[in-house]
């Protein structure tokens, strides 16, 4: 497909879905940050499922098993943890205060295996025709020889699944341009891969909120309720984000959590970075070690056996600008 300057790649893709899947890829807040495309395709006219990898222990809530390792997540559910960590239930009452009754679930934190046919439960159930996931951060855009890798395991276990589920249109897309240096991520490597995808045609461009968008105002507000609902455990990158939209810049703190550490907040964090996850998959150079994985234990012992193959890494470097 061809574009023009005035047209954003992915939304051009876009454009014939009708049913989409919008997930987080990572865990705990990911699905965050699909909330401005949310209200995006929405007033687009299509019909928008979500879904996120869950770090809430799922078994241990109210939640409805709908299918193994899935749950569908209602504002009315609790969990009897007692940990109070549990954000999709948290996003599900904020969507019922703005009137939205959107459909969300959780997905177990889990194996390739597990995911991929939980996805394809719900592209089934709900006719589903394009699949967007969504990652806070950059670490899923690591292909495995990096000296820092971040936190691969949920969001490679994620893109590992959809790309498995086989459905046509999948994508993912990555905000929070910054945020995993705090993880070790080297931010060098994330756009030498991303000039890697371009050269493939799996890079479908960018498109950046403001402060001043409608989508972005929802967007800050969801995040503020959660902190309320979850104070001591709010989400680093989700706080990054919003502190970047509000103009904020570098070593800014949001929450206790982050003490100790120096940020860096910048106006590139609000950069929606979109890929075709077909083209991503085939360039994760483990994949088919962990393809047919179905722990993140598993997952992890691929992981080590791959990088223990490995006679060099491709070291860290700081962007030369």
């Amino acid at each position: 497909m061809s574009y023009s300057i005035n047209q954003i790649p992915i939304f051009e893709e876009l454009k014939e879905s009708k049913s989409i899947l919008l997930a987080g890829a990572g865990g705990g807040f990911d699905i965050f940050g699909g909330i401005p495309l949310y209200f995006n395709l929405k007033k687009q006219g299509k019909k928008v499922i979500l879904a996120n990898l869950s770090f809430t222990w799922l078994i241990e809530t109210t939640s409805e098993q709908v299918f193994p390792f899935c749950y569908k997540i209602r504002s009315g559910d609790s969990d009897v943890s007692g940990r109070n960590y549990f954000p999709e239930r948290y996003l599900k009452l904020w969507f019922g205060l703005q009137g939205e009754n959107v459909e969300i679930y959780g997905f177990e934190n889990t194996g390739v295996v597990p995911l991929k046919n939980a996805y394809t439960y719900l592209i089934k159930k709900h006719e589903i025709d394009t699949v967007l996931l969504v990652d806070g951060g950059t670490d899923s855009l690591m292909f495995g020889d990096e000296d820092g890798l971040g936190t691969p395991q949920e969001d490679v276990c994620s893109m590992a699944a959809v790309y498995r589920s086989g459905i046509k249109k999948q994508f993912l897309l990555s905000v929070g341009f910054g945020i995993d240096h705090f993880h070790g991520v080297s931010h060098f490597r994330f756009l030498e891969n991303v000039a890697q995808l371009a050269k493939e045609g799996g890079y479908l461009g960018m498109f950046q909120l403001t402060k001043e968008m409608e989508e972005a105002h929802k967007y800050i507000e969801a995040v503020r309720f959660a902190n309320e609902k979850m104070s001591g455990k709010e989400s680093i990158v989700s706080n990054s984000i919003v502190s970047a939209l509000e103009g904020e810049y570098g070593n800014q703190h949001r929450t206790i959590r982050t003490t100790g550490s120096e940020l860096w907040i910048n106006p590139l964090m609000t950069i929606y970075w979109c890929f075709d996850l077909r083209k991503v998959i085939r360039k994760i150079k483990y994949y088919d070690k962990i393809k047919d994985v179905n722990t993140i234990g598993e997952f992890n012992g691929k992981l080590s056996e791959y990088r223990n193959e490995l006679s060099e890494l491709r070291d860290k470097k700081q962007i030369p600008i």
